[in-house]
């Protein structure tokens, strides 16, 4: 049976299924096994993961999900079906919207195989990173591929690629900064999940990381620089919202050692108090889904040690999540790929 209509599978990384220890430890397992998030030889891999990394962070890692659930679960996840619904309404009926997580559930494979078996032979696949990575966007594509692949299923693939420059993602992401009175804030901080050094530099391996000047533009070396990316976002929104050179930065979180890309977020906030800055609006611009690194991360941990340190307010621009504009952004992006 062939399905005339166009399927459309939006994907981020994923959750654990509950926030008990078992279920994170799956998650886990499958997230930091991928030879993509973590680059390192197999075996080396393969150790550092399942011997060091899961065993001591699972159980702190299971309190943070804790504090993250909610009454309808993982926001990364409730939202993502809020989305669907709005996009769908919005596409009409020449296309059927799928949510999938790269890791965990909903499980792609079983998705590509619902999409198969009903016919679909055109597929736009949305990973849900404004900025390209291999560890986020080059996952989720080779891993979509390869499933087709393994299923033999003859349906024709486009992708939607980052859209960090899209001018409606841009306007969106303001129109939620725009909820808060910037005049009341010392300071604006535009902080970016972190990633490895070494991701960057097999990204661009001729590129000396002291001397590259991403910051300044998105350089001939190549479009997805993740580094680039990010800095020509902040200076996208900074426009957007009429921010001066000196009212805001860029910073980078999440990391798990000191060979991740810096500044780090957590210092920037408090170099920042330092000089006086004592109310701070922070946008998380690589998330267009609230999740751990948003609502904890930032939302909980920066703001109680910020607060802790003399600071008067910290305070979180709430991702797109299912917001209008979002969705109409995602219209746009989605059509202007499709067949």
């Amino acid at each position: 049976m062939k399905n005339d209509k166009t399927a459309v599978l939006l994907m981020n990384v994923g959750s654990p299924n509950e926030p008990k220890i078992g279920s994170v430890w799956r998650y886990l397992t499958e997230f930091l096994n991928d030879k993509r998030v973590i680059d390192l030889p197999f075996l080396l891999r393969k150790f550092l993961v399942n011997c060091i990394i899961i065993p001591f962070r699972v159980r702190n890692s299971t309190k943070l999900y804790q504090m993250l659930w909610t009454e309808k679960g993982s926001p990364l996840i409730f939202y993502s079906f809020e989305m669907k619904e709005k996009l769908q309404a919005k596409l009409g009926d020449n296309y059927e919207v799928f949510v999938a997580m790269r890791y965990q559930n909903p499980d792609f494979r079983k998705v590509i195989g619902n999409i198969k078996q009903r016919g679909f032979k055109k597929l736009v696949l949305f990973p849900l990173y404004p900025q390209h990575a291999m560890s986020t966007t080059e996952t989720t594509v080779f891993a979509i591929e390869k499933e087709l692949k393994q299923q033999k299923a003859t349906i024709d693939l486009k992708v939607v690629g980052q859209f960090y420059d899209n001018p409606q993602f841009i306007k969106a992401f303001a129109e939620q900064g725009r909820k808060y009175d910037l005049s009341k804030f010392d300071y604006v901080v535009f902080s970016y999940h972190g990633l490895p050094n070494r991701h960057l530099e097999k990204a661009h391996p001729n590129i000396d990381p002291e001397t590259c000047s991403c910051e300044v533009s998105v350089p001939s070396y190549g479009k997805q620089c993740y580094r680039a990316s990010c800095y020509a976002t902040t200076r996208l929104l900074a426009k957007e919202l009429g921010l001066e050179a000196g009212q805001y930065s860029v910073a980078f979180q999440s990391r798990l050692d000191k060979n991740w890309m810096e500044p780090f977020t957590d210092k920037v906030l408090i170099e920042k108090l330092k000089e006086g800055k004592k109310r701070i609006l922070v946008f998380a611009p690589a998330f267009v889904t609230d999740c751990l690194e948003t609502i904890i991360e930032i939302g909980d941990e920066y703001r109680e040690i910020f607060l802790e340190q003399g600071g008067m307010d910290l305070q979180l621009v709430e991702s797109l999540n299912a917001e209008d504009s979002w969705i109409e952004a995602m219209d746009g992006l989605i059509k202007h790929v499709a067949f």
